[in-house]
């Protein structure tokens, strides 16, 4: 197991150093699992071509995706680290805040994050919130299971619109769905497509997170448990 351990941890450090000495890589890789681009393989693209060599995306059939899961976990460790040193962190919140008797309160997680992320938002860089929205939610809710729990990206239901994130903390599991969100015309589709990812995992509630950057948006959105689909689903609009 030790030798299992040593082999993925030295593939992956030779991952991350061609991470950061390629700059078009790096932002391939970011812009397919964080961002959500759908890329398809071109054998005439030195960049894809490359990722796909080094064995951190294959062809999915439909597009790009990560090759596995283990590199998923790996590269949005790799990823969010990153984005600490950036000084954009989302601390403040402990994990006994959000964590009593051993279980995770997601509702409290997301109504914690939507008051920080008020905080930190600013229209004159709706830019930056758009492409790295997601990531700041990564990066604020790895400590607050770290060591007790882990989370994967279903890479394959990535794209610019949403983001489907497993949360396993102990013997809870919650699905969360991270939306740009689009207008209240695409709501029902949201909630349907999460609803039948809930379906495939047989849970009956899920967590809606939607980023909202219209300009005409409210910052100061309504959230709570809604009923659709018969799903039980916790929404928060930021």
């Amino acid at each position: 197991m030790q030798d299992i351990i040593r082999e993925k941890n030295t593939l992956f450090d030779d991952i991350s150093k061609n991470l950061e000495n390629d700059d078009n890589l790096y932002k391939l890789i970011y812009d397919i699992l964080i961002v959500g681009e759908q890329r398809l393989y071109s054998i005439n693209n030195p960049t894809i071509d490359m990722a796909v060599t080094y064995g951190i995306v294959k062809d999915s059939g439909r597009n790009l995706v990560i090759s596995n899961q283990i590199f998923e976990q790996m590269l949005c460790d790799y990823f969010i680290s990153k984005n600490e040193e950036t000084g954009r962190r989302t601390s403040g919140v402990l994990q006994y805040d959000i964590v009593s008797n051993g279980r995770f309160d997601m509702e409290l997680c997301l109504r914690k994050f939507a008051e920080h992320y008020a905080e930190i938002y600013s229209a004159s860089e709706i830019s930056f919130f758009e492409r790295h929205g997601r990531m700041l939610f990564l990066s604020y809710l790895k400590p607050l299971i770290n060591g007790q729990g882990f989370y994967h990206i279903e890479s394959q239901l990535t794209d610019l619109r949403r983001m489907d994130l497993v949360v396993d903390f102990g013997r809870q599991q919650f699905i969360i769905e991270l939306k740009i969100w689009r207008g209240e015309q695409y709501q029902n589709e949201a909630y349907q497509q999460l609803s039948a990812y809930l379906d495939s995992k047989n849970k009956d509630e899920g967590y809606l997170l939607a980023f909202d950057f219209r300009k005409e948006a409210h910052k100061t959105r309504p959230v709570g448990w809604v009923e659709k689909n018969g799903k039980r689903i916790f929404e928060v609009i930021v």
